[in-house]
């Protein structure tokens, strides 16, 4: 796949995929053991995508050690200590130029939606159904513009859209998040051959 100069680094942020640490609003009505498995495939599915999209870099931002859900071309760097605006700001920090920042919680994500241009504009924003925010952009990755934005909370979107003001930002289409096993039913509906809702149907038809 040719890649443009102006093809930004990617980075994506994860956990480990381990029972009892992702995915834990899953638990339940799945056990740990199940939440971690189809944490396993939403973070497998999502680094085919970016694997499939063209990009300067491909950074995988971790924490806990890789596994052989890991394809080749990814550097792992690891996550910092501190809370989740830190942790993103530390990310962006690493790059230099455009990156585009996305988590392992939308295995729906294409190619298309992650190729993006900076050409026009300074940032881009994908705002998710729960409030927050699936994906942040930025042609000059400053970390000052992560950290203090209060995560996880029903806000933390908003607080995040206004940090941009003043930048050209492209909002990208809204996305929802695997958090909830109502998630996980809707997600797989809108990417039906995917490891995700190929895990999520093994589950299904064995009572989950």
């Amino acid at each position: 796949m040719t890649i443009r100069a102006a093809s930004p680094t990617l980075l994506v942020i994860a956990k480990e995929p381990r029972p009892g640490r992702v995915k834990t609003r899953l638990t339940p009505p799945f056990t740990a053991q199940e939440a971690a498995a189809l944490a396993e495939a939403a973070l497998a599915d999502t680094l085919d995508t970016v694997a499939r999209t063209p990009a300067r870099r491909r950074v995988l931002v971790l924490e806990g050690e890789p596994g052989p859900w890991l394809p080749s071309g990814f550097e792992v760097v690891r996550q910092c200590p501190g809370g989740l605006d830190e942790r993103l700001a530390a990310a962006f920090a690493h790059c230099e130029g455009p990156a585009l920042l996305i988590g392992m919680d939308t295995p729906q994500v294409t190619p298309d939606l992650l190729t993006v241009d900076f050409t026009d504009c300074e940032a881009y924003f994908g705002p998710a159904e729960d409030g927050g925010f699936w994906a942040l952009g930025l042609a000059d990755p400053d970390p000052a513009l992560l950290r203090g934005v209060p995560m996880s909370t029903p806000r933390t979107g908003a607080v995040q859209r206004a940090r941009l003001a003043g930048l050209r930002v492209r909002d990208l289409p809204r996305m929802r998040d695997v958090d909830t096993a109502y998630d996980a039913k809707l997600v797989a509906k809108t990417a039906p051959d995917g490891r995700f809702a190929t895990e999520l149907a093994r589950l299904a038809a064995a009572g989950r």
